[in-house]
């Protein structure tokens, strides 16, 4: 889950009883957050109603699989996480066959997350496809590109993604038909444009995933949730907000 959103070395986590939220930040036209519910731990307790802090993601990570990221056949690697409050660092116990290591990572004051005000009542339109679906396009799309364009439509072509690398002009078409396609509920013809270099990191979410709900809101802001299901059969979440390419727009215009 936390691989998914690593595209930056900093994230900030938020604690509530609903469990984790881990959110990393670009450029102020990307955010990722990754969404690991309570009850996905065994004991998950939070003395407060929230608590907040930034944290290295990367030295997060290196932490989780000091063990290495797979067991041996056998073993499973055993996770404590606590954290006192402000100021304190992110304590880790790992126990693996009897040996414990207690990692302790400095947390960084908590910054205000950006609000991309992405509300359900301002969606015009929203597909949830099969992960596979999707897979497929962003290997056959042209990367070259500097933009991914979008197009929903309760009409044809319903949603093609097309590209613009230097191979020429790429589209790929989905009927609302299809197999892949699990809802189709599109109000109005809308095309917007995103820089690929921000949609990129979402790939690794994608990659993880079995379904995504792909939304655009009034604005043309772009909504990507990555529904993941982990080994136990849990169900995670994984969301993306993009902002649409302003540079395009206006130059169309």
């Amino acid at each position: 889950m936390l691989r998914a959103v690593h595209f930056r070395d900093v994230a900030t986590c938020v604690a509530t009883a609903n469990g984790l939220k881990v959110t990393v930040e670009s450029a102020k036209c990307l955010q990722a957050s990754a969404f690991i519910q309570a009850g996905i731990f065994q004991e998950f307790v939070v003395q407060e109603e929230s608590v907040t802090f930034r944290i290295n993601l990367t030295i997060l990570l290196d932490c989780l699989t000091i063990f290495g990221t797979s067991s041996l056949p056998g073993t499973s690697t055993a996770l404590r996480m606590c954290y006192c409050g402000y100021g304190y660092p992110l304590t880790l116990f790992l126990e693996e066959g009897g040996v414990v290591t207690v990692c302790k990572i400095n947390t960084q004051e908590p910054e205000e997350t950006l609000d991309f005000d992405f509300c359900s009542t301002n969606v015009v339109n929203k597909i949830i496809l099969q992960s596979e679906g999707l897979r497929e396009a962003f290997a056959e799309l042209d990367m070259t590109s500097d933009v991914l364009q979008i197009t929903m439509s309760p009409e044809k072509p319903y949603f093609r993604l097309s590209t613009f690398g230097n191979a020429g002009s790429a589209h790929l078409d989905y009927l609302k038909e299809s197999d892949l396609m699990e809802v189709f509920q599109c109000n109005q013809t809308q095309t917007n444009r995103y820089k690929i270099s921000l949609l990129k990191p979402s790939t690794k979410a994608l990659a993880l995933s079995c379904k995504v709900s792909i939304r655009t809101d009034t604005r043309g802001f772009l909504s990507l949730q990555y529904m993941i299901r982990n080994e136990d059969g849990q169900i995670c979440f994984v969301e993306y907000y993009c902002c649409p390419d302003e540079d395009v727009a206006e130059t169309e215009l």
